[in-house]
């Protein structure tokens, strides 16, 4: 099995399903590995398995926007593909 460290940024599409399908509502301290690379940077990463690939996704405040803004922004980008227009709430 490979294992593979990498930024959500270069996750394909179906890895990144797993990835929000794992952690839906965000991840918790629990779900966080933390390596030391050679150079000793810190990295700190959260597991997506595959049926050949481990994957430690490198967490960044853009992962964490990622993930909490993922419905918001599918739901966007199917408004555009529909050609429907997002208008705001009002009362």
């Amino acid at each position: 099995m490979q294992r593979k460290i990498v930024s959500y940024k270069n996750l394909d599409h179906k890895t990144a399903s797993l990835l929000l399908d794992k952690y839906p509502h965000g991840y918790g301290d629990e779900d966080i590995y933390t390596l030391k690379k050679p150079n000793g940077e810190i990295i700190e990463a959260v597991e997506i398995k595959t049926e050949d690939t481990i994957y430690l996704v490198k967490i960044s405040n853009s992962l964490t926007a990622f993930i909490e803004n993922f419905d918001r922004v599918i739901e966007a980008e199917l408004n555009k593909e529909l050609g429907q227009v997002d208008l705001p709430l009002t009362d």
